[in-house]
């Protein structure tokens, strides 16, 4: 089994990559799935076919998917999204209104990402593929796991029980609806899931993301943040795609200015994420649609080798003995000393970079002993942990 997402800026070429992708895999005999978890989908204008919320198959050994915000809703979130429409309706609101208001924010592409569980776990596909959406909304929904995490285990616990205790009282007096037991239930299956998605996700056995960039300045940069965030939040990157390069045969005082830039921006590429591996992809003559189109760019991309193979393998963190004590190193590059800040409670770091934030939790042998200094130095957080341990005499 092999997971795949794929991100970058929003008009890289993404969606063009993650279907190329997906139909060398199953020309190489691989049973994939690619699935489309950006709102803007596209994935059916790649394919030129018609998709669907469910599993499409359009050829031999592929299916695709493009899911669908309120059957995703409905399916992962009915019981809760049901509650929340009475509740609206009882404050006045219609009908349509309160179905609309009924999908949190976010709640769609989130539903969109439990298809990458689901489909694992059925045994259906050897790879799964997915298109992402950009950058951005990537990061802030892979980062949603740790915050559901802290909910299950420390608030919805206390609210399930101030709910029973109050549930007679308000009714009675308010006649509002109160949240039964079933919505509760509801409610941490829907946080078990998202555990579930993140344990697959971040295991960098099973899955990894890769990047797509083109050789432009801002594409870069965004790249580089992407990048430093994946680590952050401890998912495996194993490759750069760069797309639409400009091929030898576009030659012309045209196209001069234009192939000297990416060259040079191609150098900064190399710099920039070295050791991973850089592959190429070609602007071709026309766009990327349809079948015969993404097997050309699949094979400029990967030539004779297997799409699913892991490029690179690295850790986004490890731990090591150090003297009496541990030294956590986390992967942290395109950032700078005064842009982190760390925070400790109990077993819990809390790491901010920039503007994302991730609660790290500690291992046992760390949690036991008191922070002593931290460095940043080659793109590496170090944090050295040691003295006596916690509790001990």
């Amino acid at each position: 089994m092999r997971i795949i997402l794929y991100t970058g800026k929003g008009g890289v070429g993404k969606t063009s990559v993650a279907a190329a992708t997906a139909l060398q895999c199953a020309e190489r005999g691989q049973r994939t799935v690619v699935v489309s978890t950006d709102i803007a989908h596209s994935l059916a204008d790649s394919f030129d076919l018609t998709l669907a919320p469910e599993p499409v198959q359009v050829a031999s050994n592929l299916w695709a998917q493009e899911t669908d915000v309120y059957f995703n809703v409905a399916r992962y979130y009915g019981i809760i999204q049901t509650w929340m429409r009475t509740l609206f309706a009882w404050h006045g609101l219609d009908d349509v209104m309160a179905e609309e208001l009924a999908v949190l924010p976010g709640m769609d592409e989130l539903a969109s990402l439990l298809w990458i569980a689901e489909h694992h776990d059925s045994g259906k596909y050897d790879t799964i593929i997915v298109d992402c959406a950009p950058t951005g909304e990537t990061l802030r929904l892979l980062a949603v796991p740790d915050s559901a995490r802290w909910w299950l285990d420390k608030i919805l616990p206390i609210q399930r029980r101030l709910t029973q205790m109050a549930a007679p009282v308000v009714r009675r007096l308010t006649g509002m609806p109160v949240p039964s037991n079933a919505v509760f239930d509801a409610g941490e299956e829907l946080f078990r899931q998202l555990d579930r998605m993140h344990t697959l996700l971040s295991n960098p056995n099973l899955t990894t993301v890769r990047l797509v960039v083109n050789a432009e300045k801002m594409v870069i940069k965004e790249a580089q943040r992407t990048y430093t965030y994946l680590n952050l939040y401890g998912y495996a990157v194993d490759l750069i795609v760069c797309n639409r390069l400009l091929p030898d045969e576009a030659d012309g005082a045209y196209f001069a200015t234009w192939r000297d830039q990416q060259a040079r921006y191609w150098e900064l590429i190399e710099e920039s994420f070295t050791p991973l591996p850089i592959y190429r992809a070609p602007y071709f003559e026309q766009e990327v649609v349809g079948m015969p189109m993404l097997r050309r760019l699949g094979q400029a991309i990967y030539g004779d080798a297997d799409p699913s193979s892991f490029f690179y393998r690295g850790r986004a963190y490890e731990v090591r003995r150090d003297g009496d004590g541990y030294r956590l190193e986390l992967v942290l590059p395109f950032v700078t000393k005064a842009e982190v800040d760390m925070k400790r409670r109990g077993d819990e770091l809390l790491l901010q970079a920039g503007a994302y934030r991730r609660t790290l939790v500690l291992p046992r042998v760390l949690a036991a002993y008191e922070i002593h200094s931290a460095s940043m130095a080659d793109g590496k957080l170090s944090i050295a942990f040691g003295g006596k341990p916690n509790g001990r005499a």
